[in-house]
């Protein structure tokens, strides 16, 4: 059996496999006798053996890098990376039961602070594991479970493991329809966890009495610092939803990451949300993308950022503020706000007039550093606007979405692959998942260790 195992971790990598690790730093402190930690490979072998569970290579090719880190020395700050969709190799998606043998693996760990298991195939069974690991794991500060196939009651138990939990801080939920009775679970957990600073619910399926109720906890809650609540499914014209967050806004002043996509929002809730910018003195991100704020919003807008003094970074992405709302960003940009540092206007009907408007801001404005304006209408104006910009050191190329070229002495733009939250869903095929360009907002305005 012995011989068996080696030859199956040989075949997966040319480098040799460590079979143990440095000693942890407490048996160190302790001034025993350095125990010996298997490597992270033999044992995930050992378990499936044990469980007689498949072995995945994908799985083994991961531990091993760990493994070798390890082995470097580096004994603290470590992600263990098991994403289902990765591009850069062949993989073979998780399961709830290999879940569970990566749970006793990583259970009494020293080293692996942050667990990213996205785009795999956990179900509920997965969840029932990974509350068992937030209540035995000690180390873990980052937990990554999006789109799991995660369910209401999976997303009951992680609630309630959370609701002892004092070492998590950054959980990610995005795409598990937990729905409105997950929700709740989650919002009454707030209650009683202090240690979770960032909770990412957005596309999970909420309903519109959980929006209420994570608004009404959160002013009382002092801890949690960014909220993603993207996409609920609400019903009726009201737009309630803004009606409570607004009110939270005025409350609370701890929150620093709002987002709110896919809300439906229209001028009368922009308003709403307004209305309380004008009293919060802690919010720095506002995600406002892909709702139906028209020039009328975008006057609210304008005139809130004459006097808030906290806002620096504002997604508009896909709504509909045409040349008039983008003037009247324009207008408040060069002559009252110095604060805000980044700006999304992609996607919103904005032609010539109201692109160059925006451009001339950024040379009197000196705070303003990147802007984002692809999926507009360009006229030639606008090319060389944003094209003297980048020539004269005043826009950095990978601080906006576009790059101007050539042809036949005439000005282009050209897309390119920056902004605020590029790499929120998906992994690139290539390059670094977390780059600064790519993910601005995040670097701008960093909530967690992680997107």
């Amino acid at each position: 059996m012995r011989g068996r195992r080696e030859a199956i971790l040989e075949s997966q990598s040319p480098l040799p496999t460590p079979t143990t690790a440095p000693t942890s730093a407490g048996a160190v402190a302790d001034g025993g006798a350095a125990e010996p930690i298997d490597g992270l490979q033999e044992h995930y072998y050992d378990l499936c053996m044990e469980k007689s569970q498949e072995i995945k290579p994908f799985i083994l090719h991961i531990l091993q890098e760990v493994d070798e880190e390890i082995e470097k020395g580096r004994l603290e700050g470590i992600t263990l990376n098991v994403a289902g969709n990765s591009r850069l190799m062949a993989i073979e998606r998780v399961t709830g039961e290999d879940f569970g043998i990566l749970c006793r693996l990583l259970k009494n760990n020293p080293y692996i602070n942050g667990l990213d298991v996205r785009y795999n195939l956990l179900s509920d069974i997965g969840a029932c594991y990974a509350a068992k690991l937030l209540q035995k794991q000690h180390n873990l500060t980052y937990l990554n479970l999006m789109f799991n196939d995660i369910g209401p009651e999976g997303g009951e138990v992680i609630a309630k493991a959370l609701h002892k939990d004092t070492t998590l801080k950054h959980l990610r939920m995005t795409g598990n329809k937990i729905e409105n009775k997950g929700g709740m679970y989650f919002a009454a957990m707030l209650q009683i966890n202090s240690s979770l600073e960032k909770l990412d619910l957005g596309d999970c399926d909420l309903g519109m009495q959980s929006v209420i109720a994570f608004a009404t906890v959160l002013t009382q809650n002092h801890t949690i610092k960014g909220l993603n609540l993207n996409r609920p499914i609400l019903y009726g014209e009201q737009e309630e939803s803004t009606v409570h967050l607004g009110h939270m806004l005025k409350e609370n002043q701890w929150l620093v990451e709002l987002r709110m996509c896919k809300h439906d929002i229209k001028n009368c809730g922009m308003k709403q949300l307004c209305d309380a910018l004008y009293l919060n003195r802690s919010l720095r991100y506002l995600d406002v993308s892909c709702n139906k704020v028209t020039q009328d919003g975008m006057v609210c807008l304008a005139d809130v950022l004459r006097s808030n003094t906290t806002l620096e970074v504002i997604d508009l992405s896909f709504n509909r503020m045409e040349n008039a709302g983008a003037k009247y960003l324009s207008d408040t940009l060069a002559s009252h706000n110095r604060t805000l540092k980044a700006l999304s206007v992609v996607s919103n009907n904005i032609e010539g007039e109201g692109l160059v408007a925006l451009s001339q801001s950024m040379k009197t404005n000196p705070t303003l550093s990147n802007i984002y304006i692809w999926g507009n209408k360009f006229d030639e104006a606008t090319c060389v606007a944003y094209s003297d910009l980048i020539h004269m050191g005043r826009l950095k190329p990978d601080n906006t979405d576009v790059e101007p070229f050539v042809v036949d002495g005439h000005v282009y733009l050209a897309e390119v692959s920056n902004g605020l939250k590029r790499h929120y869903y998906w992994i690139p095929g290539y390059g670094a998942a977390c780059s600064q360009s790519s993910n601005a907002g995040f670097t701008l305005v960093p909530v967690g260790q992680h997107l």
